[in-house]
């Protein structure tokens, strides 16, 4: 008899159980979402100027790193506006075609949410410009001398998109967005209140030495914070105890190779591969990603925000140069010609 679980089967449906608690853990208000007090401040007077005006708020572009609530603000966006709100990525919207379904499909004051909007192609981004400024769409029939211009009215939305990568947006598109924010890290005490009230949704107890061990290693990143807080609890489970203290929660963050501030193992290898086969720097990414077998996007995205927020990488015109404080966390000595970085 066949014991093995087959992951046709079983993954799916525990990626999914995964995707429903994350999704019970996203606030439900502006109230709730704890941190970027600046853009929800902002938020709220556009929002309440908007209906009183009973119009659509402008649109939107939010940028930053990966993991900081860019999706979770466009839901309560709309939520706090009393409309729908429509899901896409940049990768999903390949042909004028995709666009023109989309965007005929809205209501007037829906939201069209764009996630990874920098993977649009320059040519989508043009389809995109009239229905932004004129909500129209302008479909081109034919080629040549013969083609002609049909243009289809679009009901009033607002468009937001997110991207982890601003400088990939061309000049015109960014211009046509009303209003740009960028979602900062955030602070080990905004992510140790987001631990508390993910703990509390969860139903277990935290004692606050252990908030503190997975705040410090969530990386100042919700999403990072609430993933470790699901493994803690996985870990509390196995040992049938209903209390996660400071070592219950230091002995899963060391099952999952984080350290005690939050560095993963290919981050530490990054910091190990600059150090011992390039002399510390400066080296460029091409040439860390061929290093360590690890594609240059996801270096760049995922682990280096995180390793120059720490103040432990640091980039230069030549390349990315390992500082002394990340010389210190991987135990090493530096060289003396080292910078104080």
């Amino acid at each position: 008899m066949d014991t093995h679980v087959k992951p046709s089967t079983m993954t799916p449906k525990a990626v999914l159980d995964d995707q429903l608690l994350d999704q019970a853990l996203r606030p439900k208000s502006f109230d709730e979402y704890i941190g970027q007090e600046k853009i929800k401040s902002n938020l709220k007077v556009l929002i309440g100027a908007a209906k009183k005006r009973n119009e659509p708020i402008e649109h939107l572009l939010l940028h930053g790193p990966s993991g900081l609530g860019k999706t979770t603000l466009s839901y309560l966006i709309a939520k706090e506006l009393g409309t729908s709100i429509k899901i896409t990525s940049g990768t999903a919207l390949e042909k004028a075609g995709d666009v023109g379904s989309i965007l005929t499909g809205l209501s007037d004051g829906d939201v069209l949410f764009i996630d990874e909007v920098h993977r649009l192609n320059k040519n989508i981004e043009e389809v995109i410009y009239p229905a932004m400024e004129n909500f129209r769409l302008d479909i081109v029939i034919g080629k040549g001398n013969g083609a002609k211009t049909l243009q289809i009215d679009l009901p009033r939305f607002t468009l937001i998109a997110a991207t982890t990568k601003i400088s990939l947006l061309s000049a015109p598109f960014r211009s046509r967005f009303g209003v740009n924010f960028r979602l900062d890290f955030y602070t080990p005490e905004e992510i140790g209140a987001i631990i508390g009230r993910s703990a509390s949704l969860l139903g277990i107890q935290v004692e606050p030495p252990a908030v503190q061990a997975i705040a410090a290693a969530a990386r100042s990143t919700p999403r990072v914070a609430n993933r470790l807080l699901k493994r803690v609890r996985d870990v509390a489970q196995m040992k049938n105890t209903e209390i996660i203290t400071a070592d219950l929660a230091s002995e899963g963050l060391k099952m999952l190779e984080i350290d005690d501030r939050g560095l993963e193992e290919t981050d530490r290898k990054i910091l190990l591969t600059i150090a011992e086969k390039f002399k510390g720097g400066p080296v460029g990414l091409k040439t860390i990603a061929a290093a360590i077998a690890e594609e240059e996007a996801t270096i760049e995205d995922v682990y280096e925000p995180y390793l120059m927020q720490l103040g432990m990488l640091a980039r230069t015109p030549k390349g990315r140069v390992l500082t002394p404080f990340g010389y210190e966390h991987i135990k090493l000595a530096p060289p003396k010609n080292t910078l104080a970085l």
